[in-house]
């Protein structure tokens, strides 16, 4: 059976029109699995370069919005002379429903990796109904 080789390549946020970035950067979406778990959903997001200081997780709303700043790191007196890497920024959002305790989001971001713990409100776990006989 042959293998299909899926390449990666990091996807540029599309700008609505009209809506102008503040810093000229480009902005990139970064890849995410989403997984559901018995009481929360969990968000894994790849973001290179990004740490604690330099990631905003707001909620409004209903609206997730993950953000992370990236700097290049080019050491002082030196000077890029091939850039294969693109270097920017990430953003991306999420709707979210009344089904998560928006109370009690966790964040933690370990060498460029978000994970956000997402838990379901008590209204929208799964709970048994016991049956009985007439």
């Amino acid at each position: 059976m042959a293998e299909v080789a899926k390449e990666m390549q990091k996807k540029e946020v599309e700008t609505k029109e009209g809506i102008e970035r503040t810093r000229a950067r480009k902005v990139y979406t970064p890849a995410v699995d989403i997984i559901e778990k018995k009481g929360e959903i969990v968000v894994v997001a790849d973001m290179p370069g990004v740490d604690e200081k330099s990631l905003d997780v707001t909620l409004e709303k209903n609206v997730l919005t993950l953000y992370g700043k990236v700097e290049p790191a080019i050491p002082e007196g030196h000077r890029l002379i091939v850039s294969e890497y693109g270097i920017g920024d990430y953003q991306r959002v999420f709707a979210i429903s009344d089904e998560i305790d928006r109370d009690r989001i966790r964040a933690t971001v370990k060498s460029g990796v978000l994970r956000l713990m997402l838990p379901k409100a008590e209204s929208a776990k799964t709970r048994k109904i016991s049956v009985t006989v007439e």
